[in-house]
């Protein structure tokens, strides 16, 4: 039975800003189904608060609201378009869902004669009110841990009381495991049960009987209106029950379930989604297995909607569950719709997979000065990467090296931890850095059954790990001559990149890359096709790995690969790997927005990106997805198996920029801006020496690589001074110091933090105003996107600013200067594509802080704001298929845009929440004013100086 043909018009809420715990991955869910809609000849209405995403940008959807996610917008929505048919409220995580239900209980619905479609509001309920989906499971027969409701502090004790320790504590209708916690003691109780009632937005708690060390799994459903249902994705976390499972690490497919328990698993997760209602959609089921032979299986919870995890399934798997999530709930079935990667077989199928997936989440704990760093019950990471190969090693280390924390994959970098007490105490109390934790543990001699005794981490997992550090030592008893190639091709097959294996051979990257390229042990790239190699894919979605060789009868020795190349004209766009503070979702659009704009110049583009939650990783976005870690081995071998005509760095945020020295150095083209241009901006010494030819003012600033060096350009400089490191992203390590003893300790921290590091002492204009502006410039030509200016004064980071667009008190004069400097600088630096350019204003005179030539932060708030596409343009630009003056700029904006930053700090509650030069904030969202005179202006402007720090 086809679609639902009364559907012509749907609504689709959004998630909001991104905050720990609900982040881009629904900003892909709700951008794959606004397309699939689409598809169907649908008008797609989309509310979403989000100027920084795809998501909310005119391509994807017919009419885009970027309004507060309330009822009240709600309201004005529909109004205006009394056409809408539907809502569909599951690919915006639980703040869509919350919305929904909120307006659902006030009639909204009802009175604009709005269909919910894609879930059940009693199902929502069911799941969300814990003592009902107990009672529910009871009856179907599905084992639940000891658990009850407390709505009253007096119930919680009476609770504790009967369950005894420990006990996990959980806020009903919270999103990231907020208000949960897990109670040893008797003497934490009272305060972690106060907190969870708090934060529950109806006062109440489920107190659970913990299941400290069971194994933790995740199953992704879809089910049609036929109640035809697939298990889309097995997932098993490799850290035990007690993590969020958005701070585990996780695997794909399930590595340590028998089958038996499997299959009981699936049974139970297809009775349990029948039985909360009858609704057709994706739905994420989580269980607890005891790590004895008898394998119970108790059940955590079930989400009916598109979870955090769909993004990771659809990837893993290639089949892309929130696309296929809307069709259904619509009216398709799933035996009406095609399998999207091969399009030849039906969708009414469950993904094989013949690699492995290991996801690593991205924690930013730096940010949060005195956070309790353990992990546990409330989610705390900011971001993930997935690791794509052939085994779990393989994927293991691809995942590490895409992390971006200077490590160059497990062990084998000499960073490692070699202090007994403290590997043990970092296995006790789960840290972020577990991972590189357990191989240290491993090569310090720690039997394996004491790590497990201490992680609870299953067996499987850890001989994996020893069998890596005995692999590492087995190469190290050799040099970079007397290796064999069977060694060599084995810690390549293993994941140990060429970098790791200098390590261990005392030689140099390069020797090993150039013996593996004399030895011809070459990556191999491999499909991700849903189903094994057993039907053709259409869809080139790649990763790579290592192969033996295989004989053909000729005596002619080859290993398959599987990405053929093309002999169109190709261009390379490096991603921005994983989200964390400071560099966010907003350089995924400006990478989506380079591929469609090379596309549109008739390139064939070729998207490398290792983060599962985002648009630019969806197998359609590029003609070609490498799910690769941005990393450069990888890049280069990519690079030479495609020569594309060049790689474009300046979207992907400062993950790709770090990349462009490398691709100088080996004779890659760069797209736009030079390499030299990019460094010139970096390097301090060199940039001031530009602004001073050109004229332009510029705080009074010296380097420093050692603390003596600091102490003696401190008496040259005025206090306060700022002082920051070079070639960082986000404020990292920003701070204003007001005397010599305070200096002192921030350069020792600085430089034992970041080794080798030259520190940038500039005198701090206490009392600026700050501004900035963002240019398009083709080398001769610029112009100038947007002028914004900061409500806060300079010093505090500008991410963490609320930012105005177009400035609010900037006279005549000082908006000239702004011009004119963006313009000589873009020039000077013989910027190709984007450039952001941050300016101090004290006493009518700007001053130059900073300039970076490449996408900033800023760019889609701008491009959301004028309702231009700059990115296209810009990208068009670079690739020198147009001039700045070919293009004719129309911005509209009535009134003013604020681009507003959202904080996490709930998450962190023992934090210091002043802000400073160094970022903090997690996500945005933008708020449109008719005039200054707007109350929440006001409000605002009167609280701008209530978090400066120094």
């Amino acid at each position: 039975m086809p679609k639902n043909e009364n559907l012509k018009s749907i609504l689709i809420i959004g998630s909001g800003p991104i905050v720990i715990g609900q982040a881009c991955e629904f900003d892909y869910s709700g951008s794959q189904a606004l397309r699939s809609l689409r598809e169907d000849g649908i008008e797609t209405i989309l509310i979403n608060s989000n100027p920084a995403t795809i998501m909310t940008d005119p391509v994807m959807a017919d009419h885009v609201y970027l309004l507060p996610l309330t009822t009240k917008s709600l309201v004005k929505i529909l109004k205006e378009h009394p056409q809408i048919d539907a809502v569909l409220p599951t690919m915006g995580g639980q703040t869509a869902l919350n919305l929904c239900i909120e307006a659902d209980e006030k009639g909204i619905w009802e009175d604009f004669d709005v269909k919910i479609i894609g879930v059940d509001i009693d199902a929502i309920n069911i799941t969300e009110d814990r003592e009902k989906f107990r009672e529910l499971m009871l009856k179907i027969g599905v084992g639940m841990a000891p658990q009850a409701t407390a709505t009253s502090f007096l119930k919680g004790k009476e609770i504790a009381q009967e369950f005894g320790f420990p006990l996990v504590i959980r806020a009903s209708y919270t999103l990231g495991g907020a208000g949960a916690s897990i109670v040893y003691k008797p003497e934490d109780f009272d305060r972690q049960l106060s907190h969870g009632l708090e934060i529950s937005p109806i006062h109440e708690v489920m107190i659970d009987k913990a299941l400290m060390g069971w194994k933790e799994y995740e199953l992704e459903l879809l089910r049609d209106k036929n109640d035809n249902v697939v298990i889309i994705c097995t997932i098993e976390n490799m850290d035990p029950m007690g993590i969020h499972t958005g701070d585990s690490i996780t695997v794909a497919p399930a590595m340590t379930l028998s089958d038996s328990t499997f299959q009981r698993m699936r049974d139970m997760a297809i009775h349990m989604m029948r039985s909360i209602g009858d609704f057709a959609g994706g739905c994420n089921v989580q269980f607890a297995v005891s790590p004895d032979e008898k394998e119970d299986i108790i059940a955590i919870e079930i989400n009916p909607r598109v979870s955090r995890s769909s993004a990771l399934a659809s990837k893993a798997t290639g089949y892309p569950i929130a696309k296929i999530a809307s069709k259904l709930a619509i009216g398709y079935t799933l035996d009406e719709l095609d399998n999207q990667i091969t399009k030849s077989t039906s969708a009414l199928f469950e993904p094989t997979l013949d690699y492995v997936i290991v996801k690593i989440p991205r924690w930013n704990f730096d940010k949060f000065e005195g956070s309790d760093r353990t992990l546990g019950l409330q989610m705390k990471s900011v971001g993930e990467v997935m690791g794509i190969g052939r085994s779990f090693q393989e994927a293991l280390h691809k995942a590490t090296q895409s992390l971006e924390i200077k490590r160059n994959g497990l062990g084998a970098d000499g960073k490692g931890y070699t202090n007994y007490d403290k590997i043990i105490e970092k296995l006790t109390n789960a840290s972020w850095d577990r991972v590189f934790t357990i191989y240290d543990a491993i090569q310090m001699g720690i039997p394996l059954s004491r790590i497990h005794e201490i992680t609870k981490i299953d067996m499987w997992f850890l001989k994996q790990f020893e069998e890596l550090d005995a692999l590492e030592k087995e190469i190290s008893k050799y040099k970079i001559d007397t290796l064999s190639r069977d060694l060599l091709l084995e810690a390549k097959q293993k994941g140990f990149a060429d970098r790791q294996i200098a390590h261990m051979l005392d030689c140099l990257e390069s020797d090993v890359y150039n013996k593996r390229d004399e030895l011809k042990i070459n990556r191999v790239y491999k499909l991700v096709d849903t189903c094994a190699a057993e039907f053709v894919a259409q869809t080139p979605y790649f990763y790579s790995t290592f192969e033996s060789d295989m004989e053909l009868a000729s005596g002619e020795r080859f290993s398959q690969n599987e990405s053929k190349v093309s002999d169109k004209k190709k261009v390379v766009v490096l991603g921005s790997g994983p989200n964390r503070i400071g560099q966010g979702i907003e350089f995924d659009y400006c990478c989506v927005h380079g591929v469609l704009a090379a596309a549109e110049c008739g390139y064939e583009t070729i998207m490398i990106n290792c983060n599962p939650e985002t648009v630019s990783t969806d197998f359609d976005t590029a003609d070609k997805l490498y799910f690769e870690p941005v990393f450069w081995e990888h890049i280069y071998d990519i690079i030479r198996h495609e020569k594309p005509e060049g790689v474009i760095v300046q979207l992907g945020g400062q993950t790709a920029l770090k990349l462009a020295e490398k691709l100088d150095r080996y004779g890659i083209k760069i797209i736009g801006t030079s390499y030299q241009a990019l460094d010139l901006a970096e390097d301090r010494g060199s940039f001031s020496r530009l602004l001073k030819e050109n004229n332009i003012p510029y705080p009074e600033f010296d380097t420093a690589e050692t603390a003596e060096e600091a102490l003696a350009v401190a008496d040259r400089l005025d206090f306060p001074i700022l002082v920051r490191p070079s070639y960082v992203l986000g404020g990292q390590g920003m701070k204003i110091v007001i005397n010599k003893d305070e200096l002192e300790e921030t350069v020792v921290d600085l430089l034992r933090k970041i080794p080798n590091n030259k520190l940038l002492l500039d005198h701090y204009l206490d009392g600026a105003i700050e501004a900035e502006a963002d240019a398009i410039c083709d080398g001769e030509n610029v112009y100038i996107i947007g002028i914004m200016e900061h409500i806060e004064p300079c010093g505090i980071h500008s991410g963490d600013s609320n930012a105005t667009l177009p400035p609010f008190n900037l006279g005549d004069l000082v908006i000239q200067q702004i011009k004119d400097h963006t313009h000589k600088i873009a020039l000077a630096l013989n910027t190709v594509g984007l450039i952001n350019i941050q300016f101090a204003i004290k006493d009518d005179k700007v001053y130059i802080i900073e300039a970076n030539p490449r996408a900033s932060r800023t760019v889609p708030f701008i491009a959301k704001a004028y309702g231009e596409p700059y990115v296209n343009y810009a990208t068009k630009v670079m690739l020198g298929e147009k001039k700045v003056t070919d293009f004719d700029f129309k911005p509209k904006l009535n009134g003013y845009a604020i681009k507003q930053p959202v904080f996490s700090f709930n998450k962190f509650p023992n934090v210091n929440k002043a802000l400073g030069p160094e970022m903090k904030s997690t996500g945005e969202s933008i708020l449109f004013i008719d005039s200054l005179k707007d109350d929440e202006f006001y409000d605002l402007y009167a609280r701008r100086k209530m978090y400066l720090s120094k």
